[in-house]
């Protein structure tokens, strides 16, 4: 369940917004106005499904903390992670009502717990007709977030697993700030597209070479400098 955190001092959370946004600046005073009046900013439990698919447009979600995941599922139900949002990104695809170019289906849940101020789909619409600023920064919004996507068709396409999972482990422990990653072998394979099964035989291959220790629930790892070498072609 979300929680909304605007009511107690709007003046407070306008203030927050205008910090966020970026191009609030380059907004008139009453674009300002009409944008910061009807943003809310929301408390998002971890694994929270905050968008489900295109059918679901709760609009633009810009996340003030905690870490975001968007994802797309096949027709058999596996999950593939398109990329994860920090602190001050912004997710389109959870608009998707209004980017008629967006012709599949995404997900976006809360990896972590996670706020973010929802800016609603029409009034964003709007606003992209009104200001050529904001109209140019979503367009440099969406190329970048398809810059990823066909980023990540390549790895799948032309990168082997074990490259792939380096990359991922050091990736996630870099996020962390800690050498030991706590995550469970299906929550990788929903990350990489793969399966359960070929995660934990590369993972055990790992740890043979000595690279990682395996525990319940999490994967220390022990050799940075080989896994780095290992991933170079899937870091980004």
């Amino acid at each position: 369940m979300s929680e909304s955190l605007k009511g107690k001092n709007e003046d407070i959370a306008a203030k927050k917004f205008s910090a966020y946004f970026p191009c609030w600046k380059e907004l008139t005073a009453e674009q300002q106005k009409f944008l910061s009046s009807a943003v809310h900013e929301y408390r998002y439990p971890k694994g929270t499904l905050l968008h489900s698919g295109s059918s679901d447009c709760i609009g633009l979600l810009l996340v003030t903390s905690g870490q975001v995941r968007v994802y797309t599922v096949s027709s058999e139900g596996r999950e593939l992670t398109l990329y994860r949002l920090l602190e001050r990104d912004m997710c389109l695809f959870s608009a998707s009502c209004i980017m008629p170019s967006i012709q599949f289906d995404v997900m976006v849940s809360a990896e972590q717990d996670s706020t973010a101020f929802v800016i609603p789909a029409q009034i964003y619409q709007t606003l992209m007709e009104r200001s050529a600023a904001v109209a140019n920064y979503t367009n440099e919004l969406m190329a970048s977030h398809f810059s990823d996507v066909m980023w990540l068709m390549d790895q799948i396409l032309n990168k082997k697993l074990d490259t792939r999972l380096a990359a991922f482990l050091l990736e996630e422990s870099a996020l962390s700030g800690s050498n030991v990653v706590t995550i469970t072998h299906e929550q990788i394979a929903n990350h990489l597209g793969s399966v359960r099964e070929m995660i934990s035989r590369m993972l055990d291959y790992f740890q043979k070479e000595g690279l990682v220790r395996l525990g319940r629930g999490n994967i220390r790892l022990l050799n940075l400098p080989k896994l780095t070498d290992l991933a170079q072609r899937s870091l980004r």
